[in-house]
């Protein structure tokens, strides 16, 4: 039977080359798009690499998470069961934004939209009998600032391009807590929950940068930056055998080795604050 696997940024970057693995592998893919074209786009190449391959698009704007919740119940739908979710989708701004609900856009798209939307798909994946919840975090969690919570969940204050770096990196701190409390709370079940960091990558560089590209094309001349490396570890997570039954972990693309997150989020107390204060945002 070919494993459900749901997968958020499948149009670019490292979704793109990490479904491209998975449609190879046999999965029968749910991918997730904000652009009708791009989707299509995304589904044609699949089938191209692998005829075979089952694959389903649902459209939302993870800007908006009445969007978030409105897909994750159409995919819970669609399903008896889901294997794998990846949640893999995000942004990296420049500029401050505020989504049309009123939150911060990168702490929406990076941090509150992947932690809905596994909610929504969790009795979904309860169902499969070994699920896996593989989230994209990043090392830059390392440069996040300082962590205000629950101000961090709303408020959106001014930074530049050159500061944009740390909001960034607070985004990616966030998701490993919300991972790590995630796991504990699904401690005795059948569903795993483990994050990683891709690396530094080329593919999707700095895509609001008006330079952008160039440097994309600089960097990978160079072979700085391989974006496979990254996707590899993301389809290593959602299928290898050696990881069932593994939970709670962060790993690297270093050699697939576990590591610790960056304080304050490797401290317990504050994750499963974090857990309750995104509850009630998201709940409100």
């Amino acid at each position: 039977m070919q494993p459900v696997i749901v997968i958020t940024g499948a149009t670019s970057g490292l979704g793109r080359l990490a479904a491209l693995d998975l449609a190879r592998r046999g999965a029968h893919l749910a991918i997730t798009a904000r652009d009708p074209d791009k989707a299509e786009q995304t589904r044609d190449q699949l089938r191209a690499h692998a005829p075979q391959a089952e694959i389903e698009v649902f459209l939302a704007d993870f800007t908006r998470l009445t969007d978030v919740r409105r897909i994750g119940r159409e995919i819970a739908d669609r399903y008896d069961h889901i294997d794998v979710l990846i949640n893999n989708a995000g942004i990296h701004a420049f500029t401050p934004r505020t989504t049309p609900e009123g939150h911060p856009e990168m702490i929406t798209v990076n941090y509150l939209a992947p932690w809905l939307l596994t909610r929504e798909l969790l009795p979904a994946l309860r169902r499969a009998p070994a699920a896996r919840i593989v989230n994209v975090a990043s090392q830059a969690s390392r440069r996040h600032g300082t962590l205000r919570l629950p101000q961090d969940l709303t408020e959106t204050v001014p930074f530049t391009a050159r500061g944009s770096s740390q909001h960034y990196g607070k985004t990616k701190l966030l998701d490993i807590m919300f991972t790590l409390e995630l796991a504990r709370r699904l401690a005795g079940t059948t569903v795993t929950a483990n994050c990683l960091d891709p690396g530094f990558n080329t593919t999707g560089l700095g895509r609001e940068l008006r330079f952008a590209a160039t440097l994309e094309k600089i960097l990978t001349r160079l072979s700085i930056g391989d974006p496979a490396r990254g996707a590899g570890l993301i389809v290593t997570l959602a299928t290898d055998p050696a990881f069932t039954g593994r939970t709670g972990g962060y790993y690297t693309v270093r050699k697939h080795r576990q590591i610790l997150p960056t304080p304050p989020g490797d401290d317990p107390e504050l994750q499963t604050r974090l857990w309750r204060e995104t509850e009630r945002l998201l709940n409100g």
